[in-house]
C-alpha cells in the first residue's frame, strides 16, 4: 500500500471529504486529514506518522504538506552511454528521489523482433538501391548495431532488459522546483538524455518512485546489458592512483586510498579528531611514507610527540625553550628570489614583525602600530639594511637594537616598558640572540612543548617565521606539518600568518598540514574556514558529540556519515582529496608502528625492550 494509499485510508476512517479543485484547466483533488481527528480516533499507527498532513494532486505535480514534487521520466537515450553518466545526478546537492525499475526481456523473443526489425531496415537499404538513391548513413549505422547486437543476444554475451528510470523533485515553491528541473534537464541534455514529466499522472509516478518496488508508471526504454551498467548509481571513489603515498585503506570496499597531495590544485590539508583518535598517528605515517618520496618534511610539535620519529629517520630535533640553546632572530632576512626583489623581501618581513609584536605585547593602538613600523625600519638601517642592500652578506639586528632605537622615539615609552620582559632576564634567552638553527636536513621538527604557555603562540609564530624565510630560500618539495594549531587560531596575528601561508606555499612547493583537536576553536577564528577552504585535503576522524555538529555544517555532512563519525574506532574517520571522500581506516606495518606509535603502554614497552638490547651488547 503506498503512502496516497495510506492516506485515502485515513480519510475515509475518519470521515474527512475529499474536495476537488481546477488547477491549469486540470482536475485536482484535494485530500485533508486533522491531527485533531487521528489523535480522536485513539488509533494511531505508522501511516499516521509517514503520511503527510495533506496532499493536493495536479496534472504537473504534487503538494505534500508544504512541499511540492514532480515525477520526470527518461524518454530517450543516445547510440552511446558513457561510464558515470548518472553520477552528476546522484552526486546533486538537492533533495529528490530516484527509482530504477529493470525488467528482464527473453531472448528469444527478443531475437524474433530483432528479426523483423532487421528484415524491415534491410527492405529499406535495399529499396533505396534499386531507386540509385544516396546511400542513408543512419539506415547503415541502424542496420550494423540490430546486426552486432542480434550476434551477441544470440552468443549469450548480451541480455536485453526493459528499463525505467523515474525522479522525483522536492522543493518549497514554484521557482525552487522550477530551477532544480532546469539544472537537471541541463545536465542530462548535454549527454543527449531527455526526461518529461509525468503528466496527469503525478500520482502514479509518485508512487513508482516511493520505496515500495511497484513500477506503476511503466514507461520503458529497452537497453542491453553494456548500456544498462552504465546505469548503476553507487559510485565507489576509488582514491587510488598510480602515484603518491598509502593513506589507508577504504573501508567500503577494502582498496587502497593511495593519493599524491602535491597533484592538486593546492597542496595543503586540514585534519580534525579528538584526542586519542589517532590523528597524529596518521600524520606521522604520513611524515615517514613522504619521505621515502623526496619530500622534505618540517614539523611544529607541541607535545613533543615526533622526537622519537626524528630521531628514527636521521632528522634533526630542536626544543624550542626559554632554556633552550636554539635560537631564531625574528629580524633574519631571506635572500630574495628570481622573481622578487630585496625591496618586497624587507616589507613582507617588516609586516610580519609588526604582527609579530603586536602579539607580543598585547595589542597595539594605531599610533603605536606606526612607531613599530618605523623603529623596524630604521633598526634596519644601523646595520646598513636598505632595500638596496645584497641580503646575502649582512648582519641583522636584534631585539636589544630594536629596543634601542624604539627608546629614542616620542611616544614610545609603553612600548618600551612593554617589550623589556623580551630584552632582559630569563625571556632575553629566547628572542634577544642571533639564529643558530640549521634546518638543512629532510626531516626537521620543532618542539614548543617546554614553553610556558603565554609565550607558546609567540614561540608558534617565530618558529613558522623562521620556517618561512628558510622556505622560500630555494625550491624544493616539502610539507609542513603544524599540530595542535588550535594554539595558532588563538591570536588573529598568528592566525593570519598561517593562513597567508596557506594561500602561497603552493608557489614555493610547500604542502601545509593543519592538525587540531579542537574544531570549535579553530572554526571561531575568522581564519578557520578559509584555511579549510585552501586545503584540498580534509581528513576527519573520529569525532566529540560536542564538535560534530559545527563539522557537519562546515563540511556539508550527511547524517550517516555524522553518525559513522561519532561511531568510529581509533584511525577510522571521512578522507576527502578534491571532490572525491571515502571511508578510511590507517593501516601501518609492524616496523611503522613502532616509530610512529603514540600509545604510552607501547612507548614503555619499547624503551624497555631497547634497555634490555642495550644491556646484553654491554655484557657481550
Amino acid at each position: 500500500m503506498g503512502i496516497l494509499d495510506i492516506f485515502k485510508k485515513k480519510k475515509s476512517e475518519t470521515g474527512v471529504a475529499e474536495t476537488s479543485s481546477a488547477s491549469d484547466g486540470a482536475n485536482a483533488s484535494m485530500l485533508a486529514v486533522l491531527p485533531e481527528q487521528i489523535y480522536e480516533s485513539a488509533s494511531l499507527e505508522l501511516q499516521d506518522i509517514i503520511a503527510p498532513s495533506a496532499l493536493k494532486i495536479e496534472s504537473k505535480s504534487i503538494n505534500l504538506g508544504d512541499k511540492i514534487a514532480r515525477t520526470f521520466f527518461i524518454m530517450s537515450y543516445p547510440r552511446f552511454l558513457t561510464d558515470n553518466w548518472f553520477s552528476p545526478i546522484i552526486n546533486l546537492d538537492k533533495i529528490f528521489d530516484i527509482s530504477i525499475f529493470i525488467h528482464p526481456i527473453d531472448t528469444s523473443l527478443m531475437l524474433r523482433q530483432f528479426q523483423k526489425k532487421v528484415a524491415e531496415v534491410q527492405s529499406q537499404i535495399n529499396a533505396r538501391n534499386t531507386k540509385g538513391m544516396v546511400r542513408d548513413p543512419m539506415l547503415d549505422t541502424s542496420y550494423q548495431d540490430l546486426e552486432g547486437l542480434r550476434d551477441n543476444l544470440i552468443q549469450a554475451q548480451e541480455k536485453m532488459f526493459d528499463v525505467g528510470i523515474y525522479i522525483t523533485i522536492y522543493a518549497d515553491n514554484d521557482m525552487e522546483l522550477f530551477k532544480i528541473e532546469n539544472e537537471i534537464k541541463s545536465i542530462l541534455e548535454s549527454k543527449l538524455i531527455y526526461i518529461k514529466p509525468a503528466l496527469f499522472q503525478q500520482e502514479t509516478g509518485f508512487k513508482s518512485v516511493i520505496p515500495i518496488n511497484t513500477d506503476l508508471l511503466n514507461i520503458h526504454q529497452k537497453l542491453n546489458s553494456e548500456p544498462l551498467s552504465s546505469i548503476f548509481p553507487f559510485i565507489s571513489f576509488d582514491l587510488t592512483s598510480d602515484k603518491g603515498i598509502l593513506y589507508g585503506i577504504n573501508r567500503h570496499n577494502s582498496s587502497l586510498v593511495i593519493f599524491d597531495r602535491f597533484s592538486l590544485e593546492n597542496y595543503n590539508s586540514v585534519t580534525f579528531a579528538k584526542s586519542g583518535s589517532g590523528k597524529s598517528y596518521a600524520t606521522k605515517l604520513e611524515i615517514l611514507r613522504s619521505l621515502m618520496f623526496d619530500t622534505d618534511v618540517i614539523v611544529i610539535d607541541p607535545e613533543r610527540e615526533y622526537e622519537f620519529l626524528a630521531e628514527a629517520v636521521g632528522g634533526r630535533y630542536f626544543n624550542i625553550s626559554l632554556s633552550s640553546d636554539h635560537h631564531m632572530n625574528p629580524f633574519d632576512l631571506p635572500i630574495p628570489r628570481e622573481d622578487e626583489t630585496a625591496e618586497d623581501v624587507l616589507r613582507s618581513n617588516t609586516i610580519n614583525l609588526v604582527g609579530l609584536f603586536r602579539l607580543m605585547l598585547g595589542g597595539l593602538t594605531p599610533e603605536e602600530d606606526s612607531l613599530v613600523d618605523r623603529a623596524i625600519s630604521e633598526t634596519y638601517a644601523i646595520k646598513d639594511i636598505t632595500p638596496e642592500s645584497d641580503f646575502s652578506n649582512i648582519e641583522p639586528p636584534l631585539l636589544s637594537d630594536f629596543e634601542m632605537v624604539l627608546s629614542g622615539m616620542d611616544g614610545s615609552e609603553s612600548i618600551v616598558t612593554r617589550l623589556a620582559k623580551y630584552t632582559k632576564g630569563s625571556w632575553a634567552t629566547f628572542l634577544n640572540r642571533p639564529s643558530n638553527v640549521d634546518i638543512n636536513k629532510k626531516f626537521v621538527v620543532f618542539s614548543v612543548r617546554d614553553m610556558e604557555d603565554e609565550l607558546k603562540p609567540v614561540a608558534m609564530y617565530i618558529v613558522m617565521h623562521f620556517i618561512w624565510n628558510a622556505i622560500r630560500k630555494n625550491l624544493k618539495k616539502r610539507l609542513l606539518v603544524v599540530d595542535e594549531a588550535w594554539w595558532m587560531m588563538k591570536s588573529e596575528d598568528t592566525a593570519s600568518f598561517l593562513y597567508s601561508i596557506a594561500k602561497r606555499g603552493r608557489k614555493y612547493y610547500l604542502g601545509l598540514s593543519t592538525i587540531t583537536q579542537d574544531a570549535a576553536d579553530f572554526m571561531k577564528s575568522p581564519y578557520g574556514v578559509p584555511i579549510i577552504t585552501n586545503s584540498s585535503i580534509q581528513m576527519l576522524l573520529k569525532q566529540s558529540p560536542t564538535t560534530i555538529d559545527i563539522l557537519q555544517k562546515t563540511f556539508n555532512l550527511t547524517d550517516e556519515e555524522k553518525y559513522l563519525l561519532l561511531e568510529s574506532s581509533v584511525g577510522e574517520g571521512i578522507f576527502f582529496a578534491g571532490l572525491k571522500h571515502v571511508a578510511i581506516k590507517i593501516i601501518a606495518s609492524y616496523i611503522e608502528d613502532q616509530i610512529i606509535t603514540s600509545d604510552p603502554s607501547q612507548i614503555l614497552s619499547n624503551k624497555k625492550a631497547k634497555a634490555e638490547l642495550e644491556a646484553s651488547e654491554i655484557k657481550k
